[in-house]
């Protein structure tokens, strides 16, 4: 076995831009004291997702790149690469991106989202191209929320490139009257932790979804096995890291590699 620690950053929705780097940072150190090699936080945590209802402020070019320097000191200080869900302006443009940060805090690089939701699609824009990250021995590509849930695509255009892990931030919140689930893709539940079983199985490596806690969540923080089957998930409205052993051998792609269409995985 070849073991890689990962964490999940399964916490509550910020009050304020300024509590989501508080908050980020404070989960980087108890990644770092959890010897986690690196952390991922849900969709578009620094400055807080503009979901419905939120009142996050006009995106700020000069708040971000604070939040950002302020995220990578502490992702130096802890030694713990991190997956931050943020926004930034590229080409004159507001897009929902992750910044991917190496464990001495400098910057790895940005994973776009390609796929909005069509709900998203008045406040930010579509990206274009995927990447392919390193952590130590650890090759990741990033699929946020719906590109990830809808459109299988993304996970495979990793995988097909050598990704043992995709990493998945997303923001899933209650609706009123809604099913509160239990138990991880249990049959009751909506088809999005189905997919993440899918996601995984299909394309033979792991799949890390991690979603912000709240109340009633119809979605939580879990890590599926490149088999399909679920190794762990955070209990349901339980805020805090989810922690966990991967085995990077068992992450083959082979089911991946054997795809024989969508060469370019239908993901630009």
């Amino acid at each position: 076995m070849n073991l890689f620690r990962i964490a999940l950053a399964n916490i509550r929705y910020p009050a304020t831009p300024e509590e989501s780097v508080t908050l980020a940072e404070q989960a980087i150190a108890e990644a770092g004291a959890a010897q986690a090699e690196i952390v991922c936080f849900p969709e578009g945590y620094v400055p807080g997702y503009r979901a419905a209802g939120k009142n996050v402020p006009p995106a700020d070019a000069a708040f971000l790149e604070d939040a950002w320097r302020r995220v990578a000191g502490a992702a130096g200080k802890a030694g713990v690469a991190v997956i931050l869900g943020t926004e930034r302006f590229a080409e004159g443009a507001l897009r929902l991106t992750a910044l991917v940060l190496n464990r001495d805090g400098s910057v790895a690089g940005y994973q776009d989202k390609v796929q909005l939701d069509p709900s998203e699609e008045s406040t930010y824009s579509f990206g274009t191209g995927r990447r392919i990250f390193q952590a130590g021995p650890l090759t990741f590509g990033v699929a946020i929320c719906h590109e990830g849930w809808r459109y299988p695509e993304t996970f495979r255009w990793a995988a097909r490139r050598g990704a043992q892990i995709v990493f998945h931030p997303h923001f899933h919140e209650a609706e009123p009257g809604a099913y509160v689930p239990k138990s991880f893709a249990d049959p009751a539940n909506t088809f999005h932790e189905k997919a993440m079983l899918c996601r995984a199985a299909e394309n033979t490596c792991y799949v890390a979804s991690v979603n912000m806690a709240s109340a009633g969540s119809p979605t939580t923080s879990a890590v599926v096995r490149p088999d399909g089957t679920v190794q762990c998930y955070q209990p349901y409205s339980k805020e805090g890291l989810l922690v966990a052993d991967i085995d990077l051998a068992a992450a083959t792609g082979l089911l991946a590699a054997r795809c024989r269409s969508f060469e370019n995985g239908g993901a630009d």
